[in-house]
């Protein structure tokens, strides 16, 4: 039986020109309009030509990151243009100079111990040993910041010579090794102190205003602590009230690394104007006084909490939140976050350092014979705050809690007279002792000069921002 092969079916001639013509036009496409990949590649080779040899030998030898700015900028933009994320995080990676292997210097990072540290540049856990045994004031080594950087000198055979570390502006540490083991030292530098004017408009708070003015957190409680008995900051405070000062800044080296004492300050609030100038004495002890020599220390501070908003007042008539019954509220509340420090309002003897009922846990301190404060909701005390020990005003004696009957986290403060209960708000403070007679001569040679050079620096001040 024979089978027959069909031939394939003839395409009209026609047809096949048709399929001929448009391959043709095609090919023509890819040739002329290619890819984007293939854009890509061709524009990048044809600028890296542009460079010639140079560019070509930069390309097989590779060099430090300095030598990036001899290539022409024209090739610098088309790798950015043309390279995958990938190779973009590749191109950006610096070529670090050869490190001294007998040198390091390591930056503590987050969850870094001295004993991380040390096995980072190789030494062993025999060498912490010694060093954290070589002296009580090595131990403070321990005590790492986030950071803090850490200078190690290693000798030939990879042993610790020497350790430097540098605190802050001020204050460095170092550990060397020596015969008898290691030895550790303290270097302090001692900056030069310049004086410096701040003047201020309150139109939100305190620490804002004192903030645009250029007064750092510390200076600001420092101005806040001087005003305190005279002015309350949780209710006094007004928009518009202005502070002026002329404070002590410590310099190293042309730069600003900290701040000193306040020498003379000025508080205008709610149109009244304090004063207030530093003063130390024959015998070396410091305080601050008004202008004409009344002392700014009284025998009790307006409020125990610093910035606290008060959140209830002295009244007879208030119905208590928790037993909802009229029943007088003998002191005022104080609502700050939990935590907040609390001030002893005044110098005295801790009569009770504990748990006091609904008052929770509570410190009752007597002033003398007619004075006596309370205060109450504490969240726990300070150390060293027990019944029976003494404090002095404005000694941290507690933080803010929402023990016993409170709705949330607050001071409860009284102040009682003569075991009467009276508003701490509105009772007048007694005074201080203002400065002594026979130093009182030497006090005006200091306070007339910077009260003038405060009046000086405010006029300068108003008469640039006149100009402008």
């Amino acid at each position: 039986m024979t089978s027959t092969t069909k031939a394939p079916p003839l395409y009209p001639k026609s047809h096949i020109l048709a399929a001929s013509g448009v391959a043709a036009l095609l090919s023509l496409t890819l040739l002329v309009f290619p890819t984007r990949e293939v854009e890509a590649k061709k524009t990048y080779l044809n600028l890296e030509l542009d460079n010639g040899s140079e560019y070509a030998e930069q390309q097989a030898e590779p060099t430090p990151t300095t030598s990036q700015s001899n290539q022409s900028p024209f090739a610098n933009t088309a790798a950015a243009e043309t390279s995958t994320a990938d190779e973009l995080k590749t191109t950006q990676i610096e070529t670090p100079e050869e490190a001294d292997p007998l040198h390091h210097i390591i930056n503590v990072q987050n969850g870094d111990t001295l004993s991380t540290v040390f096995a980072k540049v190789g030494l062993s856990a025999t060498t912490l040993h010694e060093v954290l045994n070589s002296s009580k004031e090595a131990k403070q080594l321990t005590r790492l910041k986030v950071g803090q950087p850490l200078e190690f000198n290693l000798s030939a055979d990879g042993q610790l010579e020497s350790l430097h570390s540098k605190l802050s502006d001020l204050e460095s540490i170092v550990l060397a090794k020596s015969e008898k083991g290691f030895t550790f030292k303290r270097e302090l530098v001692k900056p030069e102190i310049q004086t410096s004017y701040s003047h201020g408009v309150i139109n939100s708070s305190l620490f804002l205003s004192a903030k645009r003015a250029g007064l750092s957190h510390n200076l600001t409680m420092d101005l806040a602590n001087i005003f305190g008995y005279d002015i309350d900051f949780a209710m006094d405070i007004r928009e518009g009230d202005e502070f002026e000062l002329i404070f002590e800044k410590k310099v190293v080296n042309g730069k600003q690394v900290g701040t000193g004492n306040i020498l003379s300050a000025r508080f205008t609030n709610r149109g009244k104007t304090y004063t207030a100038v530093r003063y130390t004495n024959k015998q070396g002890n410091s305080s601050y006084y008004s202008a004409n020599g009344e002392s700014m220390r009284k025998a009790f501070i307006r409020t125990p909490v610093d910035f606290a908003r008060i959140s209830s007042r002295f009244s007879n008539g208030r119905r208590h939140p928790i037993l909802n019954k009229i029943r007088a509220h003998k002191g005022v509340d104080y609502a700050a976050p939990r935590g907040t420090p609390i001030k002893a309002a005044g110098d005295g003897r801790i009569s009770l350092a504990g748990r006091h009922g609904g008052y929770g846990n509570a410190v009752i301190i007597q002033h003398g014979q007619r004075y006596r404060t309370l205060y109450a909701h504490m969240q726990g005390f300070a150390k060293g705050v027990r019944t029976g020990g003494n404090v002095k005003q404005g000694q941290i004696i507690g933080y803010i809690g929402t023990t016993g009957l409170s709705t949330g986290p607050h001071l409860h403060y009284e102040f009682q007279v003569n075991g009467v209960h009276v508003d701490p708000l509105s009772q007048k403070l007694p005074m201080a002792d203002p400065i002594a007679n026979s130093e009182k001569a030497r006090f005006m040679q200091l306070s007339k000069p910077l009260m003038a050079q405060m009046d000086k620096e405010k006029s300068t001040m108003l008469a640039l921002n006149n100009q402008r």
